[in-house]
């Protein structure tokens, strides 16, 4: 168990992904550029923050052919999947940088032998070469990526299948939903983590307090939670 500023109780902690680990949003939105732009369908990075961040790549491709007044069969949609995920593979690899203070953050956690997951709305294929390079991928107990439900976040399908499988596989700790914290940095993170029952930590790496209410705590960096205590 560990405390966090403002008394903030954690038997868990469950990170998002893009975001909070690292910045790969403006990637991912080059990606989807690339395969939407030449359908006709491409959008501007304002609306890709206002609408499409938070939600995994099946139903960002929804929103994207909805948004024209057209739909998506389910072969396409698979496809269109399939060709996002090799693209972004290709534009990793100019580099990642990590958020200031996460990865320290997440060693300390894992030190103090804290249950972790990550909750994303990303692919698997997207998260493991990162947090390969960033040398954490041994932290975590469970990642629920966009291969693991059926709805993306605001719903809160997500945290309730990562906090079930963390719990699951951490037989040996005491896990609660009223004392396992999400860290998120978007409205729809954190309405899917108080969803599924979590405290919220909010962290303003994509949106402004203004709009990081709802979350139990705000921060504008995670290092600022590396003074947590233990007991």
């Amino acid at each position: 168990m560990v405390i966090f500023p403002k008394g903030l109780k954690a038997c868990a902690v469950i990170f998002d992904f893009d975001g909070v680990i690292v910045d790969t949003e403006p990637l991912h939105y080059k990606a989807f550029q690339l395969i939407l732009e030449p359908l006709g369908l491409g959008y501007s990075w304002e609306q890709y923050v206002n609408t499409y961040m938070g939600f995994d790549d099946r139903d960002a491709f929804k929103e994207a052919y909805s948004n024209k007044g057209l739909s998506i069969g389910h072969e396409d949609l698979s496809n269109l999947i399939a060709t996002k995920a090799k693209l972004f593979q290709d534009v990793i690899k100019s580099g990642i940088t990590a958020y200031p203070g996460v990865v320290e953050l997440i060693n300390a956690l894992h030190t103090s032998k804290v249950p972790l997951a990550i909750c994303s709305g990303a692919l698997l294929s997207d998260i493991i070469p990162i947090l390969e390079m960033l040398d954490i991928t041994d932290c975590f107990d469970v990642l629920i990526t966009a291969d693991d439900v059926s709805k993306s976040k605001p719903d809160p399908e997500s945290y309730q299948l990562a906090f079930n499988r963390l719990s699951s596989v951490r037989t040996e700790s005491i896990i609660s939903t009223s004392c396992t914290i999400a860290i998120e940095d978007t409205p729809a993170g954190i309405i899917s983590a108080s969803g599924a029952g979590l405290q919220v930590i909010a962290v303003t790496n994509s949106y402004s307090k203004e709009h990081l209410t709802k979350a139990n705590y705000i921060t504008d960096s995670l290092d600022q939670l590396l003074s947590f205590s233990t007991f």
